[in-house]
């Protein structure tokens, strides 16, 4: 007799304020399968794992586990149903430990107090299990990386005894070297015969973890297919309902590199050293290396935040001293930080008003002619909202990015730095955001491109400069192949 799946989702609907987010969807997860949902933003994949982990209730369609009906109206339920998910924004209490956070509310008790030691020893054992060897139970949440939260978070979910972990985007925040522990915990998952629910924008880790891929599209599902019977090709084109045929575009016409717009000699800090780098008009850029390399420090010195204190800057051959943010702005530069909402967005603001932001705050650069320039920028960008007094925080995250973009070259630089740009968009907005990236180089810009996806920077930088332990380890040109990058940013030389 066949298991029953440990997921059957049949005829999902769901609706907010009467528009429709989820229509008919279905979603079969198989006993120790990893499923990947898959889709552009706006396609209803947290809707649907809202849906599951008791945030939302389905205006119709039935929820299965087991092979037994389920309703569930709160998270808890779906907890103690075996469904855990862990979602981008970690739900740790900085303050407690790692046993605390991962036992918290069912804490093993001894004469009605709470038994440290015995809790001390589960998270150890559950850990061990885990594959992870060197967390120490005692450890304060606050203290630890991205990656072991996100290690405790797994544990905290196999603790509760799920036979389903949800995961939304679980390496948004991860730098490339971190994400293979995250693949180690999944394949042990797998193993151990827990199924996993897996939501992401990145189709390496899809094709390289998952079993099956469901695809949906405005709300429906689009299919349901093995990994290995669909390449990345067919399946962005089921995601964005048309063929990409280049994911990344060509230079465009008429873009040519020109003068020196941005040169660093000798730059340094306490964190990176010996940096000689120049970004010359009409050119791209990339950095590239390991998380902790000197990347986005590079990028924080080269705009004033954590400013160098070795070295020189010129920007278009002046030789400026770049002590502060303001006097990059000044001095023509712009960065597009690599958390646009913590950073570089008033969310409860309109488009209108972020798009002034670097305008209105600073003196040097406001002028009622650029001012004046916005409207045709948002419009450049093919920024979709309602108009300029929509609210940002309403807009998808790929237009997001683009009210950030729009809110600097407003300010007409010549250097323009971008960590990170395509964190957290969809394989569509992607696209859409790397034809942004080739205008602004054929304008005459001069582009440094950061970004944790390798082969996003060997896709769009005309040269790619490795960093390795704070410090430039090579230069290769784009193109260059992923193994070529990862020598470098590993202290070796390529072959």
């Amino acid at each position: 007799m066949s298991q029953a799946p440990v997921l059957a989702m049949r005829g999902i609907d769901k609706s907010f304020l009467g528009v429709p987010v989820l229509r008919s969807v279905d979603l079969v997860i198989e006993p120790g399968e990893v499923h990947a949902v898959v889709g552009e933003n706006g396609a209803g994949k947290s809707t649907l794992m809202k849906i599951l982990a008791g945030v939302h209730t389905a205006d119709a369609g039935t929820i299965e586990l087991g092979g037994r009906a389920v309703s569930f109206t709160h998270p808890l339920q779906a907890q103690h149903a075996g469904v855990a998910t862990v979602f981008q924004e970690f739900n740790l209490l900085p303050e407690l430990s790692v046993a605390e956070n991962i036992h918290l509310g069912r804490e093993p008790r001894r004469r009605g107090l709470i038994d440290r030691r015995a809790m001390a020893e589960r998270t150890a054992a559950l850990l061990s299990d885990l594959g992870v060897d060197d967390l120490a139970p005692a450890a304060k949440a606050k203290t630890l990386s991205v990656p072991r939260q996100q290690i405790v978070e797994i544990a905290k979910a196999m603790s509760q005894g799920a036979d389903l972990i949800c995961m939304d985007e679980p390496t948004a925040a991860l730098a490339d070297a971190e994400v293979e522990l995250l693949y180690r915990l999944v394949e042990r998952l797998r193993d151990k015969g827990v199924s996993v629910l897996y939501v992401s924008h990145r189709l390496r880790e899809i094709f390289d973890l998952c079993d099956r891929i469901t695809v949906l599209k405005d709300g429906e599902r689009v299919t349901t297919v093995d990994t290995a019977d669909i390449t990345p090709d067919e399946l962005v084109t089921a995601m964005v309902g048309r063929r990409i045929e280049a994911v990344f575009p060509e230079p465009l016409p008429g873009t040519e590199t020109g003068e020196v717009r941005l040169a660093v000699t000798g730059g340094g800090n306490a964190q990176i050293d010996g940096i000689d780098l120049e970004v010359r008009a009409g050119e791209i850029v990339g950095l590239a290396g390991l998380q902790g390399s000197g990347r986005t420090e590079i990028a924080e010195a080269v705009f004033g935040i954590e400013p160098f204190t070795r070295g020189t800057v010129a920007v278009d051959g002046e030789t400026r001293r770049i002590t502060g943010p303001r006097k990059a702005i000044a001095a023509g530069i712009a960065l597009v930080t690599e958390d646009r909402k913590a950073q570089g967005l008033a969310l409860n603001q309109s488009v209108g008003a972020n798009a002034r932001m670097v305008l209105d705050a600073n003196a040097r650069v406001h002028s009622r002619a650029r001012l004046a320039r916005i409207s045709g920028i948002l419009s450049s960008l093919d920024l979709v909202s309602r108009g300029e007094d929509q609210e940002v925080q309403y807009l998808s995250g790929g237009n997001q990015q683009k009210v950030v973009v729009a809110k600097w070259l407003a300010a007409e630089p010549g250097v323009i730095v971008l960590d990170e740009p395509t964190r957290g968009i969809d394989v569509g907005a992607k696209h859409k955001l790397y034809a942004v990236i080739r205008s602004l180089a054929a304008e005459g810009l001069a582009v440094l491109l950061i970004t944790s996806e390798l082969i996003e920077v060997i896709g769009l930088a005309d040269r790619i400069v490795v960093l390795h332990d704070g410090r430039i380890a090579g230069e290769l040109p784009g193109g260059a192949t992923e193994q070529q990058v990862m020598a470098y940013a590993t202290g070796r030389s390529p072959a």
